[in-house]
């Protein structure tokens, strides 16, 4: 039998990856990034990195970033909440997960966005957990009637409740970090428990062109103590925070995730690191960032290739549209990205049900996307041979004409060839308007509303949800937001 071949995309040149790695080393250490976080300074200072103090700039040598290239593992391992179900970040694996920290929810009716609230964080929380395609669970949206100094800590608090997947997630306030540890520390049942089976992945995005804040520096250096991987998120935008060509950007690129990797690994030696990012080709027409745009998906592929050529894990945002409504640009451009992205093995794929230039979530897309996310699954399965010879024997004995309609064979395979239609339309057209010409969106609405009315969140034990309660009130009393209670759900 002849091994299947898995389909894969690959944008660069091994010339080409070479040359845009050993200039992002270059740009290291030449140029150097800049670091407001003085304990981070205080880091690559001690390890050998030329750190200016007044500036806050700091030059890497190329000794130093290997040496934590070293250091840093080449897959992570996330478990669920049960920590039974473990989920491989690394290889070639492909995962897709919401796109993250919307401010809007896209109301079905009217097509019009408004500002999240609570209840829509829960209801996307239980969507997502009967979602098949959707491995991981985000924090994605962010409820306007939590007071912003605790958005960032509920979101999770609210999550684990909910949900059983593990988690993409980040800070909003350095104070965040160690409420946020401990709401996973107490499903885990420890710290030390959590960093043998994580449970999420912090973002930290960088500020391009090649800084990194107070903030996101905070949060690299507490994730990689906590054993909790960062996913570093460079934001390049061609022509306006990254040089216009995408070769150019990828350069940037690596210099800043290389430069985060680095803090990680000062700060907890072998801490899990994820090489992404959610660069976008910058429109100068309209000054906006399209995220749908094939340049953007270009830079995503190119720099997960190049990723994997330094031996990270990758993450990139993709499956996911500029598009205001579930319109046909919505459907175009989230089906590029998911192909594309699952293409290029990209580990993390960040996106599904997002609209918006990353600004809005809708359920409807989220179920839609599912869909998509199970053909792009299809895809990269590629073309098997199931039988020796492939087909020959099936003719012994077929008359011209006949068909394969009762055929043992189209029993035994036709499930493993071919995937259900989900929420598509396969129906003749006669089909389609006796059953009353329903759109897809149409069709996502009803299956939204069948699966929430369905779906009972996975039992958590009273004692963990307790403990998570008593954190996050903790949280909300030093932040100063002291009538915080609960909600009920």
């Amino acid at each position: 039998m002849i091994a299947t071949r898995r389909p894969k995309l690959e944008l660069l040149s091994e010339a080409l990856v070479e040359r845009v790695v050993e200039e992002g080393l270059a740009l290291l250490e030449r140029h150097g990034v800049l670091v407001e976080n003085r304990e981070a300074l205080g880091l690559l200072s001690g390890a050998g990195a030329d750190v200016d103090p007044a500036t806050g700039l700091a030059r890497m040598g190329r000794e130093l970033v290997e040496d934590c290239l070293a250091a840093t593992p080449a897959s992570v391992t996330l478990f669920d909440r049960t920590g039974t179900k473990a989920f491989t970040v690394g290889g070639d694996e492909v995962h897709f997960d919401p796109g993250s920290a919307a401010v809007t929810i896209l109301e079905h009716a009217g097509g019009t966005q408004r500002k999240a609230m609570t209840s829509d964080v829960a209801d996307l929380y239980r969507l997502v957990e009967t979602l098949e395609h959707l491995h991981f669970q985000s924090t994605a949206l962010i409820a306007s009637d939590v007071p912003s100094p605790i958005a960032d800590g509920f979101r999770l608090y609210l999550g684990l409740i909910l949900s059983e997947k593990p988690f993409v997630t980040g800070t909003f306030r350095i104070e965040g970090f160690g409420p946020m540890k401990d709401f996973l520390a107490a499903v885990r049942g420890g710290e030390n428990e959590l960093r043998d089976k994580p449970l999420a992945i912090f973002d930290a995005c960088p500020s391009p062109p090649l800084k990194w804040s107070n903030l996101t520096a905070q949060s690299l250096i507490d994730a990689a103590r906590a054993g909790i991987p960062s996913e570093l998120i460079s934001m390049g935008m061609t022509g306006a925070t990254s040089p216009t060509t995408i070769a150019g950007t990828l350069v940037q690129h690596v210099a800043e995730n290389l430069s985060g990797l680095v803090i990680c690994q000062l700060a907890g030696r072998g801490a899990p690191v994820i090489f992404g990012g959610s660069p976008s080709s910058f429109d100068m027409r309209k000054g906006t960032t399209p995220m749908g745009a094939i340049e953007t998906m270009m830079i995503d592929a190119a720099y997960a290739q190049v990723g994997k050529r330094l031996g990270l894990p990758t993450h990139a945002y993709m499956a996911l549209s500029d598009a205001k409504i579930n319109d046909p640009q919505a459907g175009f451009e989230t089906a590029f990205g998911a192909a594309i992205g699952a293409l290029a093995g990209v580990n993390v794929i960040s996106g599904p049900g997002m609209l918006d230039f990353e600004s809005s979530q809708s359920l409807e897309k989220l179920v839609i996307d599912d869909g998509i996310c199970a053909m792009a699954y299809r895809l990269i399965d590629g073309i098997a041979q199931r039988d020796d010879p492939i087909a020959l024997g099936l003719f012994e004995g077929l008359a011209p004409g006949m068909s394969f309609l009762t055929h043992p064979h189209t029993r035994r395979w036709y499930r493993q060839e071919h995937i259900p239609a989900g929420l598509a339309d396969r129906d003749p057209y006669e089909a389609w308007v006796a059953a009353g010409r329903t759109s897809i969106v149409d069709k996502a609405h009803a299956d939204v509303q069948r699966r929430l009315a369905a779906h009972a969140a996975p039992p958590l034990a009273a004692n963990v949800r307790g403990e998570l309660d008593r954190i996050m009130i903790a949280y909300a009393r030093s932040s100063g937001v002291d009538d915080w209670a609960p909600p009920r759900i």
